[in-house]
């Protein structure tokens, strides 16, 4: 476990706080997509710059890189030895996002691109709720490719709280 992306099913599931322990645990390098793709005010990176940080970074030794962004996911996977998936329920996934809005409202999380501070709009929360299903398919798909992808890969599944925070046990 050198190369790792942890991905997980929805904003809320816990994908930079396990990332974040987990690069401490093993003394790697953390890196956090959103911080890569979001610019002060909240404006999208261009697609090359966002690319071209992230083939930097994985061609580097070692690494932990948090975050989904599907339109990139291979290029992260094509590198990766390890891939920790998190899957919590929607109820879950929903209270952990507008617990930490509540939590930061006003600042700037570590794991969020400078000047970005912590918000909510309605539309984010549409798009948790009515993309999870399809999600959650496309993610476990994903899932099985990387593990069948090359000999050696290796896929960890948690799903629940308590199998999240026992991993670390």
């Amino acid at each position: 476990m050198e190369k790792i992306i942890v991905m997980g099913v929805s904003a809320g599931v816990g994908k930079s706080t396990f990332a974040a322990k987990l690069g401490e645990k093993l003394s790697l390098p953390v890196y956090h997509l959103d911080a890569y793709y979001w610019r002060p005010g909240w404006v999208e990176a261009e697609a090359e710059e966002f690319k071209a940080a992230q083939e930097k970074i994985v061609k580097t030794d070692k690494w932990i890189i948090d975050g989904n962004y599907t339109a990139t996911a291979e290029l992260r996977l094509a590198e990766a030895d390890t891939m920790i998936y998190l899957e919590l329920p929607l109820g879950v996934c929903l209270y952990r996002v507008l617990k930490r809005w509540l939590a930061n409202i006003g600042r700037t999380r570590a794991d969020l691109g400078e000047g970005c501070p912590e918000k909510m709009e309605l539309s984010f929360l549409k798009f948790i709720i009515t993309t999870y299903s399809a999600r959650k398919i496309k993610m476990r798909e994903r899932m099985r490719a990387f593990q069948n992808a090359r000999p050696g890969n290796t896929v960890i599944f948690l799903s629940s709280k308590k199998q999240i925070d026992g991993f670390f046990d």
